[in-house]
């Protein structure tokens, strides 16, 4: 029977699937947090084996005693995983103290951690990607524009997501941006014009792609951040073919073995020099982790798979090949609670209701990025998609709202006497 330490169970709120196909194909579950045993669901406490709270997941000692108790208690861990970016680099520290060699570990975690680092292996892999610059000094970063032009894009070398990424687009914004107290080292890079699409899966231990399939973003997620914006992707029937390929060496380049990935690709919506033509790939990130919240559920929906089965199914045996038919494109719909939206709730499910996998209130960690509430919903064409989506966002008319926004105070006041 193998051991499997799985770290953040919690988090995101369908996770404890993880623990519970583990030991579905026969293994034992072991988790660590830090809310307490009686706070979890009920779904994830059925999912479990064991559980060991620890004040600070931060806090990298009470981590290697939780790990220390299993060991103890179980004897070797067999695997160790959290499936969540933040933690990568504490998860792959604990591997090499336990020698757990099913996973990354402190050394080579870092060839995907950075986003400079990774430039490197989608060049190996033949992927074209946006020239960039290390950001030093005010002068340096003049002399790469003068070199690329406005406007470049700013993030974190080492970050989660698109928190603290922002488009830089005259010379009074450059300055702005050095006069910073900047606590990490960000990384400067050209604008590349298009929209994002994912090539996502899991490989097996021999670096096989086992399952695959692509989302579509058609907003980027550094503006949903940063203006607040509503967050909608979807899946697709069919990954192209261009994609596919490109994927598949990018995988292969980074040696990437037993782990689901997350790989993105500027689809150009131009012609840009030294990138290509219009319609072709520039290699933007990758995530050597599940696509972020509710997308592994999503696969399941799009596919009428369990992802989280074929995971420990692959981690304990090595076994599975999924390639499926995708009868679904599945859409995350999100949405915001200071928009005024014309169809309701009971709207959206009169209408859609057998086509909603699921309806969340999003947490707040993840709200910043894919809005505060979500529909999940699946269809058979890329038009009912469309559909779908253009009937959740409708506003209401301006009047309306004038009216609401005038009614508001009134009964605020009435509710208080």
């Amino acid at each position: 029977m193998s051991n499997f330490v799985f770290i953040s169970p919690n988090f995101p709120r369908t996770y404890y699937q993880f623990p519970k196909a583990w030991k579905e194909v026969g293994g034992t579950a072991l988790c660590i947090g830090e809310d307490p045993y009686e706070n979890l669901s009920q779904e994830l406490k059925e999912s479990m084996d064991e559980y060991y709270q620890v004040g600070s997941m931060m806090d990298y000692d009470q981590m290697y005693r939780a790990v220390a108790w299993f060991a103890h208690k179980h004897g070797k861990i067999d695997w160790l995983e959290s499936n969540n970016e933040f933690w990568l680099e504490q998860d792959a520290r604990l591997r090499t103290d336990f020698n757990i060699t099913s996973g990354d570990n402190s050394t080579t975690v870092m060839r995907y951690k950075t986003k400079s680092n990774m430039k490197a292996f989608y060049e190996k892999a033949g992927v074209p990607v946006a020239r960039y610059h290390l950001v030093s000094t005010l002068a340096e970063g003049k002399k790469f524009i003068k070199e690329v032009g406005y406007p470049v894009i700013v993030k974190p070398d080492d970050g989660v997501g698109a928190n603290a990424t922002w488009k830089i687009a005259n010379d009074s914004q450059l300055e702005d941006f050095y006069k910073q107290n900047l606590k990490t080292q960000y990384i400067m890079e050209e604008f590349v014009p298009g929209y994002i699409v994912s090539y996502d899966g899991i490989t097996d231990q021999n670096g096989t792609i086992i399952f695959r399939t692509s989302h579509v973003f058609p907003e980027p997620i550094m503006d949903i951040v940063n203006q607040k914006g509503e967050c909608f992707y979807y899946s697709v029937r069919e990954v192209p073919k261009d994609l596919d390929e490109m994927g598949a060496a990018v995988i292969k380049a980074f040696d990437i073995k037993a782990r689901f990935f997350h790989t993105e690709y500027f689809r150009l919506s131009e012609d840009k020099p030294g990138l290509g033509k219009k319609g072709s790939l520039v290699g933007l990130e990758v995530n050597m982790r599940p696509p972020g919240g509710y997308t592994p559920d999503m696969m399941n929906f799009a596919n009428d798979i369990n992802v989280y089965r074929i995971y420990a199914n692959m981690a304990m045996y090595n076994e599975g090949d999924y390639d499926t038919e995708r009868p679904y494109f599945c859409a995350y719909i999100g949405k915001r609670d200071y928009i005024a939206y014309q169809n309701s709730m009971a709207d959206v499910y009169k209408k859609y209701g057998q086509s909603i996998c699921m309806h969340e209130r999003m947490p707040s960690i993840l709200g910043s990025a894919m809005g505060d509430e979500a529909y999940v919903a699946r269809f058979r064409t890329e038009k009912e998609v469309q559909e779908f989506m253009r009937f959740v966002y409708e506003r209401r008319p301006a009047v309306e709202r004038k009216v609401q926004e005038a009614e508001e105070p009134a009964k605020k006041k009435a509710k208080k006497k």
